[in-house]
């Protein structure tokens, strides 16, 4: 086969793809159901009605938080990753495993230093206190 004929055969299987998607999507704007009630437009979640609005604000920690663990958690996963393989990585892998383990060591103290890890109040700054010229 040439190089070419693998090419048709791609754009074949997304034709293919594309072809089932739009059947499917056709399909159930012809057979599905159009009445519109009321207790079809509420909205129905793990078996329980929706007490109160679903627009709650949460304060800006709980980001953080989320993004935290997602930088931690992926952490876990390169760590893993490199147990797995450490004996083929031999020295060069454990330090280079120590390394990016300190440069997360170090955003984790910066973080703490600057305050984005405080849920508490704003502590106030260092030299408010004092006089400029004293």
């Amino acid at each position: 086969m040439s190089p070419g004929s693998h090419l048709w055969m791609l754009a074949l299987y997304f034709g293919a793809i594309l072809a089932l998607v739009a059947l499917m999507i056709g399909l159930s704007a012809i057979l599905g159901e159009r009445h519109a009630s009321a207790p079809t437009l509420q909205p129905f979640e793990s078996g329980m009605l929706p007490v109160d609005s679903a627009r709650v604000r949460f304060p800006s920690q709980f980001y953080l938080v989320a993004m935290f663990f997602v930088i931690f958690d992926l952490e876990a996963v390169f760590i893993y990753a490199w147990a797995v393989a450490a004996r083929e990585l031999g020295w060069a892998g454990y330090i280079e495993l120590l390394v990016f383990v300190l440069v997360l060591g170090a955003v984790v103290a910066y973080l703490w230093r600057v305050g984005a890890l405080d849920w508490g109040p704003r502590r106030r700054a260092r030299y408010a206190g004092r006089s400029e010229g004293g």
